[in-house]
């Protein structure tokens, strides 16, 4: 071998030694922080606690007075999914706190900064922004408040918040310094932050975001203030209707629970848009419950005359932001008193949804008008009162500062007005500003006890008991239970105005817009056994217009909700419902959409080849909207350039999505007069076919350019495909680093306002935004006959076994065994971690 060959082995040798040992390294770092779940482990302080160091002095104080008390037995099965057995309520929820914190401690860690506006604590000056926006807004003042009130008024659900708080720390005590990859990787980047004690604030501060997220419509005022101004009321007011009620259906009718007549809200006071500010301090976080178009969730429950059974069965799909790990964390908890299985937020004990050993129960979000945007006039002589009543008032100013990970601090006054915080800039030419009136902000939050009383509930009594607590956000509530019957409840707070419905900002300088009060907790909606024997529930309007109360106007479109009762009605007819038949209507794609405008495109031809293809395929198509299909594609593309064509000339391109109402366009496919048809930027009257052939050669030319000519691979997979993006590493824009934490992207079937609602926007086609983000089968005749999943897995450490062994699962419409008995769940079990409490 000559000395140049000898060399290029050497440097080679070398090479592949560097590459073996940085293998090892990242193998090491990756799996460094997998936890230990299976064994014996004694919980207990420390020796070092006794002097502690630097950084672990607050959890030591954290965890004295509050250990374990009695053995714990923790049961896993192949997937992660964990059973806890406890000998007390304080033992389940500490056993808690250390298992969500063993798979999921980087969530929790990066939710909780979220929740106070500490993100830029984590990430440095990306994100002052958003925590301008938290602290304005005045989350960490309403998460402070609600602990206050917790530790007063509510000692038990405190005492449970304590003890989940004491078990999330005991895990932290043995590894803050390596809870995951993000950890690590965003330390190298950035400067290490400390990894603080577990408080009751960080669970309920998680609960304020839930609230903030599902209980929100702020924004919608924004968005209907702005198209008021640029169309005027009346053709606004067209575009964006109310529900249609004579196609569509409601949760609740009133004759089914009330009845009572309604006077409607009568007009005041007017306001001069071209002075108020929109600028927003800071920018709104998108948090792990998502936002965009087409956000929903779906459940229902059919009752025990119509299954094989005679008990009843229960389903629910919550749709919210996709991610990676999973919003969800699949678990039981088992003690005296205590058995529950279901799904959980780590940072919070007890479970969300799920059922326990009588009753059974599911949630899709209301939307009712819960937070109103108040236009205040500042004193032009002192920017620190504004008019009310004729009469300057100071606000109230509070001092934010946020801490700044690598850069300085950043102060903030945030000013309050009687209606709540201000939360846009002044600008010279707009001196009128914005303040936020919330539920949240009028009282105390008392989610967490709720979910509690909610976990132990026998009947339906106790389980609308449990619902008075629900203050935020509105949920629809279905239920089951063991002795048949089956029910609905609107729980929360929801104001009754002086005038107005909320739909626009409306002027502070009065009192003709304040609140005076909420809907009586015993006149909110509720349903018990209806005649039907099911119930459906899919943001579509809970009440009919006989209801004497305002709710919200802007539902749903009720497409979901159609389609899944015209599903229910057929397993009816052809009985008995069976799970499978559940199963079948999670992941139904159908279109109905497709079905207002596929039928007009009949007697449309063209000369072009490829146009007229598109056509034969969409006259063919059975408006399902699978991962397989190219007609699919054409509607979507076709759909999105006819919202195009229809309005960008009347509002504006930019303002085309927020003009879009999935209501309108089903009345408008129906009327060929409609003025939205012509395009008023031509000379010409412009017809309804007109515009669709336009569309359709539109959406051909947009596929040709990014799908290839070959109309074979057009398919919707193409398009439509799901990443699970982990925060924030997964959105750092470098390729290697986000492959170590995302998944994805995959083909999926589904779509936007669909039961299957694989949601996306037309910003970004048609990459899956929203999700069905868990799918969960209840059968209350065998609780081990019911049937979950999630999308993701339970683990948040990349390439541990259960970070994504979920998703296959997920896509394909799969489903696990949703155990509860003791029996099933040691048979299943992979692993058994014993917890021992110290000496």
């Amino acid at each position: 071998m000559n000395r140049v060959a000898r060399i290029v082995l050497f440097i080679l040798g070398i090479l592949v030694s560097l590459t073996l040992l940085l293998v090892i390294v990242f193998v090491f770092v990756s799996r460094s922080p997998f936890p230990e779940t299976d064994g014996e482990k004694t919980l207990e302080l420390p020796a070092e606690c006794q002097t502690p160091a630097e950084g672990s002095e607050a959890l030591c104080v954290a965890l004295s007075g509050h250990g374990l008390k009695d053995t714990v037995h923790i049961f896993r099965d192949e997937h992660g999914i964990a059973n806890i057995y406890a000998q007390n309520p304080d033992d389940l929820f500490f056993a808690q706190g250390y298992v969500h914190a063993q798979d999921r401690m980087w969530q929790m860690e990066f939710w909780r900064h979220i929740a106070l506006g500490r993100v830029s604590e984590i990430v440095g000056q990306p994100g002052i922004e958003n925590d301008k926006f938290i602290r304005s807004s005045g989350w960490n003042r309403i998460a402070a408040a609600n602990t206050t009130y917790y530790e007063q008024e509510l000692p038990e659900a405190f005492n449970a918040l304590t003890n989940y708080s004491a078990g999330v720390n005991a895990y932290l005590l043995d590894h803050k310094d390596d809870i995951a990859i993000s950890q690590r990787v965003l330390g190298l980047v950035g400067e290490p932050w400390e990894i603080e004690a577990w408080e009751p604030l960080h669970s309920i501060g998680w609960g304020v975001v839930m609230g903030w997220d599902l209980g929100g419509n702020w924004d919608d005022e924004l968005t209907r203030a702005r198209l008021y101004a640029r169309i005027g009321q009346e053709a606004t007011d067209e575009l964006v209707p109310g529900y249609p009620y004579d196609t569509r259906p409601v949760i609740a009718p009133t004759t089914d629970f009330m009845t009572a007549a309604f006077d409607g809200r009568g007009g005041a006071t007017a306001a001069d848009w071209t002075r108020v500010s929109t600028s927003l301090i800071g920018k709104p976080p998108v948090t792990a419950f998502g936002t965009g178009p087409f956000l929903g969730s779906n459940n229902w429950v059919v009752g025990g005359q119509h299954t094989a059974s005679g008990l009843p069965m229960l389903a629910n799909d919550p749709h919210l932001g996709i991610q990676m790990p999973s919003i969800w964390y699949q678990i039981g908890l088992h003690a005296p008193g205590w058995d529950v299985t279901g799904f959980s937020f780590a940072g919070i004990p007890g479970v969300i949804v799920g059922h326990n050993n009588r009753i059974a129960w599911g949630v899709t979000n209301v939307g009712p008008d819960v937070q109103d945007l108040y236009i205040e006039k500042l004193n032009p002589d002192n920017p620190n009162q504004y008019e009310y009543m004729g009469e300057w008032r100071d606000m109230n100013l509070i001092e934010e500062v946020i801490k700044v990970n690598g850069g300085e601090d950043v102060k903030l006054t945030v000013r309050e007005t009687l209606h709540g915080p201000i939360i846009s800039d002044v600008l010279e030419d707009q001196p009128d500003v914005l303040a936020m009136r919330w539920t949240a902000n009028s009282g105390p939050s008392r989610i967490l006890q709720s979910v509690l009383s909610l976990n132990q509930a026998q009947n339906f009594d106790e389980f609308r008991e449990a619902l008075r607590f629900w203050e935020i956000p509105s949920q629809n509530f279905v239920y089951a239970d063991v002795d048949g019957n089956i029910g609905y409840q609107t729980p929360s707070l929801i104001p009754i105005r002086k005038n107005g419905q909320g739909m626009v900002p409306v002027p502070g300088w009065t009192d003709e817009y304040e609140w005076e009060g909420y809907i009586p907790f015993e006149e909110l909606p509720v349903l018990l056994n209806p005649e039907s024997g099911f119930i459906v529930t899919a943001n579509q309007a809970v009440v009919d217009e006989a209801y004497p109360y305002f709710i919200a106007r802007d539902w749903a479109s009720g497409d979901r909700a159609q389609r899944i009762t015209d599903m229910i009605e057929e397993a009816i007819a052809q009985g008995p419902v069976t799970a499978d038949d559940f199963a079948r209507i999670h992941m139904d794609s159908t279109s109905l959409r497709a079905e207002s405008y596929v039928p007009l495109l009949a007697g449309l031809s063209s000369d072009d080849a490829d146009v007229q293809r598109a056509l034969d395929l969409l006259r063919a198509w059975d408006y399902q909207e699978r991962a397989d299909s190219v007609a699919a594609s054409i509607f979507e593309i076709f759909y999105m350039r006819l919202a195009n064509n229809v309005l960008a000339d009347d509002v504006g391109e930019e303002n085309v999505g927020d003009a879009h109402s999935t209501i309108y366009f089903h009345q408008l496919a129906t009327d060929p007069a409609a003025r939205w048809w012509d395009d008023i930027t031509t000379p010409e009257v412009e017809t309804r076919e007109d515009i669709l052939l336009r569309s359709i050669n539109e959406a051909v030319v947009w596929l040709n350019e990014r799908l290839g000519s070959d109309m074979n691979g057009w398919q919707w997979g193409n398009l439509h495909t799901a990443t699970f993006g982990s925060t924030p590493l997964g959105e750092s824009g470098i390729g290697p680093i986000e492959s170590i934490v995302n998944r994805g992207p995959f083909p999926v079937d589904g779509g936007s306002d669909l039961v299957n609602a694989t949601n996306w926007s037309w910003d970004e086609p048609a990459a899956v935004r929203s999700h069905p983000s868990m799918r969960m089968i209840v059968d209350l005749s065998d609780w081990d006959a019911s049937r979950w999943i999630i999308p993701t897995g339970q683990s948040g450490h990349p390439y541990h076994p259960n970070y994504d062994d979920q998703i296959e699962l997920w896509l394909n419409g799969e489903y696990l065994p949703m155990l509860s008995s003791r029996e099933a769940i040691e048979a299943a079990a992979n692993d058994h971690l014993i917890l021992q409490p110290g000496q």
